[in-house]
């Protein structure tokens, strides 16, 4: 079974092999409020760890993507380009941003598991 890490830009990913399905988390979702539009990186793209990969913008703000790892943009979700408020509705199921293939594993060992970026979200919020 693949497991869930999160960053501390609010982003999850599940490695699936050699790729990785990158999303928001709810947490960020509650703090963004009513997503209306979201902008992804195009298939094909390298991405670094850390990078600014597209953006999200809600009634409130407007927010960067960044992606938790290196690699290769291999699939984006057009169904939430096509309609962003999806996101707000299963924002770590369905409505995953974008599908890395990832250079370096090793970059997954920074990342934080749901324990531990439960606690972050909490103590970030207070």
């Amino acid at each position: 079974m693949s497991e869930f890490k999160f960053s501390k830009e609010h982003e999850w990913i599940k490695l699936e092999g050699e790729v990785a399905t990158i999303g928001i988390t709810k947490n960020a979702t509650e703090m963004l409020g009513d997503i209306v539009f979201v902008e992804l990186p195009e298939k094909g793209l390298n991405v670094e760890k850390d990078g600014t990969v597209g953006v999200i913008e809600s009634t409130k703000a407007a927010s960067d993507v960044y992606t938790p790892v290196s690699g290769e943009v291999v699939d984006i979700n057009k169904s939430i380009v096509d309609d962003a408020s999806k996101i707000n509705t299963d924002p770590e199921g369905n409505s995953w941003l974008f599908k890395l293939k990832i250079k370096d594993k090793s970059e997954l060992d920074s990342l934080m598991n749901k324990e531990e970026y439960d606690k972050f979200a909490k103590e970030s919020a207070s």
